[in-house]
């Protein structure tokens, strides 16, 4: 019997006693759709491990204390002078939030609580500023050589000979990246910057960090870290998660987390970058896509398993398949447990793609898309329509392709009016036909009848169809849409313009 990935992870760590379950991400840009997948495979572990009984504590951390690397290109050229600095202590260049860090970071928090995620927080400074990092800090400098080493051995690349594995923060230009430590007196650290200033740093506060290859084993033993997700940038041969090994059992003397290496998320085949502004942000697809569905996304692939996320089509039958699950076949039923919003009916009762059609031909307006509803057998009540109309107009106007986008015609469109006479024939044939009590796959059958009556393909009466209805050669699947937008419009349009 198939397992589940979450389960089979809960499994292997269960005898650990207690886990925690570490993610993270550097604030530095727009929290996007891929980097949705470190937080949500964790949680899904830290569930898996909740249902199986076991004690479990679920952690994201924010690397505040991380310097912003460059001018990115969503920055205005003033924050030439802010690279190096922490991302805590930098403005928002956007005007709305207390820091540059929490201006990204805050709408990723709101899109947690939308995907029913709640971990415990943490910002890396203030563990610093707390004096969390102060033994692993003085570890480290004690053990600089041995570090130095292990870096060396590991990445196999040469450490330079001033290298520390502390950087004090500069007093004098806030910077971060350009300090170099002269000598070490007890809890303070002396140090030269490239603006000329030299000071003294207190380790026991948060006026300087580790590097991060020693700064991400040190995480793991002041917050007992068990289990931990991260991408696969990490994990190559050399890389922060083979000399984090090293480090966390050589010199600090833990054992490190369990990992889960996960395999990015792409947009449209392209690698999503903060930095280099190619993004879907998590907080902008949870308007227009339930948060179910993206959770189902992740839930349904095994971590190894590369993603294409199309905001586009695929969001359609993403969410339809997540409609059609079997809870009675085990996997399904498990990936239905991963994807469940706490205290909300999870499935639409219309198919998405419909009710992308219905809030077109209603033109939003509740009550109409209400009454096209029910013409087709469903019926939500006023949360569910309001909740749902909200997802598909936004992905509309955000994520559809043009093919999908209509609109009904008010008045019969100039293009209608200059059809061939067989297909007005064609129109007026189904118009004869047409009544409330037939289904769409009847309507269907209709046309093509029509089609074979008169003589002509079926592609051209379908091309005539759209015309007559939406000034375009192409639509939603026809029988359903002439239902949907109204029989007696339909007859009536389609007489109209056969008569024309």
């Amino acid at each position: 019997m198939s397992i589940h990935w979450a389960d089979r992870i809960a499994e292997e760590c269960l005898e650990k006693g207690k886990n925690v379950i570490a993610t993270g991400i550097t604030p530095s840009g727009e929290i996007h759709i891929g980097n949705m997948r470190e937080v949500l495979t964790g949680d899904m572990i830290y569930k898996a491990l909740l249902d199986l009984g076991g004690e479990a504590e679920f952690l994201y951390i924010a690397d505040t204390f991380d310097p912003l690397r460059r001018l990115y290109p969503f920055l205005p050229e003033s924050y030439k002078e802010y690279v190096g600095q922490p991302l805590y202590r930098i403005p928002d260049p956007f005007g709305c939030h207390e820091s540059y860090s929490e201006h990204f970071l805050d709408p990723f928090l709101k899109s947690l609580e939308i995907l029913d995620v709640h971990p415990k927080i943490y910002r890396s400074h203030e563990l610093y500023k707390k004096g969390l990092y102060e033994d692993a800090v003085r570890i480290a400098i004690e053990n600089r050589d041995k570090i130095a080493e292990i870096l060396e051995s590991e990445s196999k690349r040469k450490v330079s000979q001033n290298w520390s594995p502390y950087t004090p923060l500069c007093a004098n230009c806030g910077k971060i990246n350009g300090t170099e430590v002269i000598s070490v007196d007890g809890y303070y650290v002396k140090y030269r910057c490239n603006c000329g200033h030299e000071g003294r740093s207190d380790i026991r506060k948060d006026e300087g960090k580790l590097g991060w290859r020693i700064d991400w084993p040190a995480r793991w033993r002041i917050l007992n870290v068990t289990i931990e997700p991260f991408g696969k940038d990490h994990a190559t041969v050399g890389g922060s998660y083979d000399t984090g090994k090293r480090v966390a059992r050589e010199i600090y003397e833990y054992e490190p987390p369990y990992p889960v290496v996960y395999e990015w998320i792409s947009l449209k085949g392209h690698d999503m970058s903060s930095s280099k502004g190619i993004v879907v942000s998590i907080y902008d697809v949870l308007k227009a896509v339930p948060p179910e569905a993206l959770r189902y996304l992740i839930a349904s692939s095994r971590p190894n398993k590369h993603l294409n996320f199309d905001p586009g089509l695929s969001i359609l039958k993403l969410i339809n398949n997540l409609s059609m699950l079997d809870e009675k076949e085990p996997l399904s039923a498990r990936e239905l447990r991963f994807s469940r919003i706490e205290g909300k009916a999870m499935r639409i009762k219309v198919p998405f793609e419909h009710m992308v059609n219905v809030v077109q031909i209603s033109k939003g307006d509740l009550q109409k898309s209400k009454e096209i509803l029910a013409r087709g057998g469903y019926h939500l009540d006023d949360d569910e329509l309001k909740e749902w109309s909200e997802y598909a107009i936004n992905w509309l106007k955000n994520y559809a392709p043009e093919s999908v986008k209509f609109s009904v015609q008010e008045t019969i469109p100039e293009s209608a009016l200059s059809l061939d006479k067989d297909l007005k024939e064609g129109l007026k044939r189904i118009s004869e036909r047409l009544s409330d009590e037939l289904s769409g796959e009847d309507i269907h059958n209709i046309i093509y009848q029509a089609a074979e009556d008169v003589g002509i393909t079926v592609s051209r009466l379908f091309e005539a169809i759209y015309i007559a209805l939406l000034d375009k050669k192409s639509g939603p699947r026809a029988g359903l849409f002439i239902k949907t937008v109204g029989i007696d419009f339909v007859k009536r349009r389609f007489k109209e313009v056969a008569d024309a």
